[in-house]
């Protein structure tokens, strides 16, 4: 395995690609109604944990979902729900707030990927669903010898175009 930043002298005719949205796609609509991602004002990257949760396999892809986290005032848990729902092609609404273990993370300050943030008295963790699931369900096919060669990104490094994130909300 290695990191590359141009694929042009590996990629094959036969080659499909193609991309999942993000939960970074609904951050500025987060931040507009004041629930500034803790990531951004720490200038991390998003912390994201391996849960025990099991995500329906579709052969040859298997994968225990992974979720990003952004810690949000109490009182203010539902307005994250409702803020983020309407980003379905970007993970939509949390899938999860509060007790971390009841999805299996043991402990918010070691992130799996990314980067640990800070969580304040007054604050909740909220559970995003995220797409280095897909991700793990990859690597998981290359081990077993599934799947010849994959081409993914690095956990929080995008693929960035100019579609617009509010134009892109329920596809």
């Amino acid at each position: 395995m290695r990191e590359m930043t141009d694929i042009t002298n590996v990629w094959r005719d036969d080659a499909v690609g193609f991309l999942l949205r993000c939960s970074f796609g609904f951050e500025a609509a987060l931040a507009r109604v004041g629930l500034v991602p803790r990531h951004q004002e720490e200038q991390k990257n998003v912390p994201m944990y391996r849960t025990t949760r099991v995500t329906t396999p579709v052969d040859p892809f298997a994968a225990p979902l992974v979720v990003s986290m952004r810690p949000v005032p109490g009182g203010r848990v539902e307005e994250a729900y409702s803020v983020t729902a309407p980003f379905t092609a970007a993970h939509g609404a949390p899938v999860h707030h509060g007790d971390p273990t009841a999805l299996g993370v043991g402990d918010l300050a070691r992130p799996d990927w990314g980067d640990a943030v800070s969580i304040r008295g007054d604050e909740v963790p909220v559970f995003w669903a995220c797409g280095v699931t897909s991700q793990l369900a990859v690597l998981e096919a290359l081990g077993r010898g599934a799947i010849a060669w994959a081409i993914t990104h690095a956990p929080g490094h995008m693929f960035i175009t100019d579609l617009q994130a509010e134009a892109r909300k329920r596809e």
